[in-house]
């Protein structure tokens, strides 16, 4: 189940860090500005809502971290989730399988970063779309949702990441300037 916020500014900072994990609290805290603290803190209430709705489950969850820092539930190995934040929204991502899910922001994007990141059938994809910002911006979350499914992280050959990938849902919301991608 995929689940989303995309109303960050409405989100009162200080009356929901009590409802936190004191560990997520740190985390969140480390942020420098409050736009990233209530981004951090925005993921985690979404996955708190989604183990509620869908597993009953009220405690607040507490993550240990694989080789490449993709987080687990303690005690909960069997359900799998993947969180990821921008700007404008929050979404979170749970499922009975490993899954991977990305949120960016729709930016102008740098030419050097797509012909190192994109194969060239991507960048003729980019370059003959009616929004190339749009269309890298998909193409990228699909490619940090598949790696972060993986539990792998960025790697260095990021032109290959899509190549055999299936069961990639991508949805683009210019109204609010955002775009993201699960995997499951």
């Amino acid at each position: 189940m995929i689940y989303i916020n995309d109303r960050l500014d409405e989100l009162d900072l200080a009356a929901v860090l009590p409802l936190l994990s004191e560990q997520r609290r740190e985390q969140v805290l480390r942020f420098k500005h409050e736009a990233g603290q209530r981004q951090c803190a925005a993921a985690y209430l979404l996955l708190m809502q989604g183990l509620r709705e869908e597993y009953a489950i009220t405690d607040k969850p507490v993550f240990e971290y694989g080789e490449h820092g993709k987080p687990v539930m303690v005690g909960l190995p069997h359900i799998h989730f993947n969180l990821s934040h921008c700007r404008e929204a929050a979404v979170c991502m749970l499922a009975d399988r490993p899954v991977g899910v990305d949120i960016e922001t729709i930016r102008d994007y740098k030419e050097s970063l797509v012909r190192y990141t994109m194969s060239d059938a991507e960048l003729q994809q980019i370059q003959a779309a009616d929004r190339p910002d749009v269309e890298f911006t998909r193409l990228w979350t699909q490619k940090e949702a598949v790696l972060k499914q993986a539990g792998t992280g960025i790697r260095t050959d990021m032109k290959t990441v899509l190549t055999g990938v299936e069961h990639v849902q991508t949805v683009v919301c210019e109204e609010k300037g955002y775009v993201y991608s699960v995997v499951y």
